[in-house]
């Protein structure tokens, strides 16, 4: 794969994940549809567009996956769509990366990886930048949204996790989208009374599902190809970067100095204990 290829598609998936923040959050805040609507639109959607890419990639359509990495799945999309009735898109982006990555880092610790100087150091610093940025204050964004995006992070982490080392990614995703679907609709039936749809919400869910979950893991899974494992943790820093960007032009939502501070630090911690965590020679 050339540089410049991979390069493009590096950067369409970082855009596709900080799309999928924008989408929900512009969803949430100038449609009428509900959190629980969104969830089921965005899970179908993008099972459905991934069924159609593993039909033309492999011109036939089976199921791999399984039902725990589903129901992980499920978790993060629905406390990801909850919480965006209350963050930013900012916010919930930081949030979202920072728990994935604690995440992760924490099951290498809980399965005896050893943590150098930089990375310990990296990770007080996130740490510390998560405190300051959930702290009682002026500025501190809603403590049920912030749990629920914490909740959506670790449960992403839990499924990236149990999808390492998949000899086709596309495929078991595929699969957990389709097998998290009921879920999707179940949660449906539960909030019946709540539930809300109006057109441009629908197409915001179709649009975070199909493109930013769908084809944006698609493309992801492509350019892991090329990237090494260090690489592809430090290349994901951009999201919460892209995300606050694209929350000023199209939500016009205020980023606050303590955002801007506790990004500095957990971006900058995460960073630290990503590269710091490359193996010896």
């Amino acid at each position: 794969m050339s540089r410049t290829r991979l390069f493009f598609l590096t950067l369409l998936a970082m855009i596709a994940f900080a799309g999928n923040s924008l989408l929900c959050r512009l969803a949430l805040k100038h449609t009428g549809i509900d959190p629980a609507s969104f969830t089921n639109i965005r899970i179908i959607s993008g099972a459905l567009a991934l069924g159609l890419i593993i039909r033309m990639r492999d011109g036939a359509l089976s199921v791999a996956g399984n039902w725990p990495s589903a129901l992980a799945l499920f978790i993060y999309a629905a406390s990801f769509s909850y919480a965006y009735l209350y963050l930013s898109a900012a916010t919930g982006a930081l949030l979202l990366f920072g728990a994935v990555q604690a995440t992760m880092i924490g099951y290498g610790l809980w399965t005896g990886e050893y943590l150098s100087m930089r990375q310990s150091a990296g990770l007080i610093c996130a740490f510390s930048g998560l405190a300051l940025l959930v702290l009682p204050g002026l500025s501190t964004p809603s403590l049920p949204g912030s749990l629920l995006m914490l909740s959506a992070g670790v449960s992403w982490g839990i499924y990236s996790l149990r999808g390492r080392g998949a000899e086709d990614p596309t495929h078991v995703t595929a699969g957990n989208f389709l097998r998290a679907a009921p879920m999707a609709v179940a949660l449906i039936v539960v909030t019946l009374t709540s539930s809300s749809l109006d057109r441009p919400g629908i197409w915001y869910a179709v649009a975070s599902g199909a493109l930013a979950s769908g084809v944006g893991y698609a493309i992801w899974y492509a350019a892991l190809r090329g990237l090494t494992a260090t690489t592809a943790a430090s290349v994901q820093l951009s999201v919460p970067i892209l995300t606050a960007a694209g929350d000023i032009v199209f939500l016009d939502e205020a980023i606050t100095l303590n955002l801007l501070t506790a990004s500095a630090a957990i971006l900058g911690g995460i960073a630290l204990a990503i590269i710091g965590k490359q193996p010896t020679q």
